[in-house]
């Protein structure tokens, strides 16, 4: 076997459940298939940034290869990394505050900014009560695992991210997974758990704008389901909140639920500029028990003066004239992005948004091809398992309100190029073997 076919074998799902007394040596046969990789030029993870995050940028994968491309992998759909008021409000917070609260927010890790953030959510979401975490992930485990008992029950799309993934199975084992954005389904699971459990909780979880297939469920038809079988809904609007929607308000203002879903979560890393998580919720109650329960608000140094200052301006521009004409753009650049790869036979998921998912399938076809497109200077991700199931790999490219259409274009060509290369390779190894 070739030392490049050893590096398209297997996946991460291999190494997922290691045994064996030794703890710390049961992980090496990971450590190999990693080198592997490495060695192959296939590991296009835990690149670095040599530039700031623009439409192009510098890249240092981890072979030590430098390259200058078009940047179609940070999440910077409105181009506020590298606003100018951003960085005013960047340098301003670390002038007045310094840079770091240092102590919780449960004791006195909060700051004015902070409670600037808290308000300026608040109306972006249209919902009063608002509880700040250190990072989306924070967030959505830490909501949960704060709220849910092992007595009660989550219904949840089986694609839902894995910060609420992971709060569930912390939560409780009475978990249920249901088809990906099928009412339906949820709506059965809700009669049948009702039926035989009318004493316990039901937290139902799905998400605005899901990342990987760029594809959204039914809100209001979900919400309705939900207080008809008392069960409470939760949603994750990490993806389209900013980028999405009147005045920046997602799926919950494009379907008309603003203000009306049970419990909003959120991270501020993919629109706004910096890092941090959100509850937000019309109950007062909600918010100060999640505030004393949920692990990752009360055990975690609050938000930077900085972070919360850029997040404060962030929302600003999300929310005026300037964050209108951002996501007039990144839906553009997106929608050109999306037609050039159709027209060259490279269908795309879901619905428009700056998420641009091209499925491929095969690890080993997705593998190279990230490779080859990584080398022809587009930056976009390869994904495959853990975040996507075991063949099912595919690229994700990210638009930037920043990019122009004629460098969407060029990014799909160089996509398309990229992935019949790799699958002409991988028919070679395989005739070849």
């Amino acid at each position: 076997m070739s030392s490049l076919t050893t590096a398209l074998s297997k996946s991460a799902a291999h190494f997922a459940r290691v045994s064996g007394k030794d703890l710390l040596a049961r992980t090496e046969d990971y450590a190999r298939w990693r080198a592997a990789r490495l060695d192959a030029e296939v590991w296009p993870f835990s690149r670095v940034l040599q530039a700031a995050p623009g439409p192009t940028t510098v890249i240092r994968d981890e072979t030590g290869r430098e390259v200058e491309g078009l940047n179609f992998g940070s999440h910077d759909y409105l181009g506020l990394s590298y606003h100018p008021a951003i960085r005013a409000a960047a340098e301003r917070a670390l002038r007045d505050l310094g840079p770091h609260v240092s102590c919780s927010p449960i004791l006195q890790g909060n700051t004015w900014l902070s409670r600037a953030l808290e308000d300026a959510i608040a109306g972006l979401v249209g919902m009063e009560h608002v509880l700040l975490f250190p990072t989306g992930w924070g967030a959505g485990f830490g909501i949960i695992t704060a709220l849910v008992r092992p007595d009660d029950h989550i219904v949840m799309d089986r694609l839902a991210h894995a910060s609420l993934q992971q709060g569930a199975q912390a939560a409780t084992r009475n978990l249920h997974h249901h088809r990906h954005l099928d009412v339906d389904a949820t709506e059965q699971l809700l009669r049948d758990l009702r039926a035989k459990d009318a004493e316990h909780a039901i937290l139902v979880i799905s998400e605005g704008l899901f990342s990987m297939d760029s594809d959204t469920p039914d809100l209001a038809r979900l919400q309705r389901v939900c207080r008809a079988y008392d069960a409470t809904l939760l949603v994750d609007v990490a993806h389209d909140l900013g980028p999405l929607g009147p005045g920046g308000t997602g799926q919950l203002g494009l379907q008309g639920v603003l203000a009306d879903v049970d419990l909003v979560v959120g991270s501020m890393s993919k629109t706004f500029a910096s890092n941090g998580g959100f509850l937000a919720t019309r109950s007062a109650a909600v918010k100060q028990y999640v505030k004393a329960y949920g692990g990752p608000h009360i055990f975690s140094s609050g938000l930077s003066p900085v972070q919360a200052g850029v997040l404060v301006e962030a929302v600003r521009i999300v929310r005026d004239a300037e964050g209108e004409a951002r996501r007039a753009r990144v839906q553009a650049v997106a929608g050109a992005l999306r037609a050039a790869c159709e027209q060259r036979g490279l269908p795309c998921y879901g619905v428009p948004s700056p998420i641009v998912a091209i499925p491929v399938g095969s690890e080993k076809v997705a593998r190279l091809a990230a490779t080859r497109l990584f080398a022809r200077g587009v930056f976009a991700h390869l994904v495959e398992f853990p975040a996507v199931p075991v063949g099912a790999a595919r690229l994700r490219l990210l638009g930037m309100s920043e990019h122009t259409e004629a460098q969407a274009r060029h990014a799909a060509e160089q996509v398309s190029a990229s992935i019949a290369e790799a699958r002409a390779e991988v028919e070679a190894l395989q005739s070849a073997a």
